[in-house]
């Protein structure tokens, strides 16, 4: 797990290499701040359609895979039981939309699989029984969407914590967990731990979740430059996760507009521990497919020899016409 920088691309040469398969060790250099703000606010109800891909891998030094992902479409649907028209028996609303997950688990042996394993699970049987996601949201609607993914995110801490409790070979178990959803042009994001949640939009890449790690909290408070931190013996000492070994955790939370042309981009460190944030801007700029660009990155990590698992998700989001 890397420190959070400022936005970052550029060092074109060497990126662009690896972007197409070469070999690259590049510094990075800041960008401006992501323009969140969106003027026309007919925009934040604009319907996006996004094409996605996952992918995970174990990499190259690990004897098991400890990520998971989700990719999820929700959709309104009609189940007819009867009916003296001709139609399908299903019918499902043009509305949709897009739920992101990728989570890293830790533990040890089984420990850190069926930590990320149950996460996901709570989090994917709490957005479709309780979470209120139909569509068009209201103002005080979108506030509560993000208390909802929080909320989320609290009981799958708690049904880890309870799951570890049981089995002493499973105590102290955790995960990272980082979600993105999507509804019409916004984007809600809620995130525990040291995966990530990048955007990038109009060529530059951004950093829309800090890490939460040992060495951040280290950079934050000026003990440590970035650049020690990247190295640091205990930059993979996490300060927040679901499970663990204690309860309660910290949940970092985001709402931002989307805009037509914009690529989502989750991932855990397995992947950037081993690339910069100018090399991966690169593969997504080179790889204009989602499944492409998912297989590049990944490529791309255990090129380099990943000391971790790898699990990357890529979305494309453009207008409905």
């Amino acid at each position: 797990m890397n420190q959070v920088a400022e936005p970052m691309v550029n060092s074109q040469n060497d990126a662009a290499a690896a972007a197409q398969g070469g070999p690259v060790a590049t510094a990075m250099n800041e960008q401006p701040t992501l323009p969140i703000q969106v003027a026309n606010k007919a925009a934040l109800t604009e319907q996006l359609v996004a094409r996605s891909f996952g992918l995970t891998d174990i990499g190259r030094l690990r004897m098991q895979n400890e990520d998971q992902f989700l990719i999820a479409q929700l959709t309104k649907a009609l189940r007819v039981q009867q009916t003296s028209l001709p139609q399908p028996q299903t019918r499902y609303s043009d509305e949709q939309g897009y739920l992101y997950i990728v989570a890293d688990g830790m533990g040890g042996r089984q420990g850190g699989e069926q930590a990320s394993a149950l996460a996901v699970d709570t989090v994917e049987e709490f957005v479709l029984n309780t979470l209120k996601w139909f569509f068009h949201l209201r103002s005080e609607e979108e506030q509560n969407v993000l208390a909802e993914f929080q909320e989320a995110l609290r009981q799958a801490d708690v049904k880890v914590l309870t799951e570890g409790s049981r089995n002493p070979e499973l105590k102290g178990m955790g995960t990272t967990l980082t979600m993105a959803y999507c509804s019409n042009s916004q984007l809600f994001i809620v995130h525990v731990g040291g995966s990530r949640c990048y955007l990038q939009r109009g060529g530059q890449l951004y950093r829309l979740t800090r890490d939460h790690t040992l060495v951040e909290e280290m950079v934050r408070h000026q003990v440590l430059t970035p650049e020690q931190a990247s190295r640091h013996f205990l930059r993979h000492v996490i300060t927040s996760s679901v499970g663990g070994t204690k309860p309660g955790l910290e949940v970092e939370a985001h709402r931002l507009a989307l805009a037509a042309g914009d690529v989502l981009l989750l991932c855990t460190d397995g992947l950037t521990e081993m690339l910069p944030d100018d090399v991966i801007n690169a593969i997504l700029t080179a790889n204009r497919d989602p499944r492409a660009a998912c297989r590049r990155l990944v490529e791309e990590a255990n090129q380099r020899v990943s000391q971790d698992n790898v699990t990357v998700i890529v979305s494309h989001f453009g207008t409905a016409s």
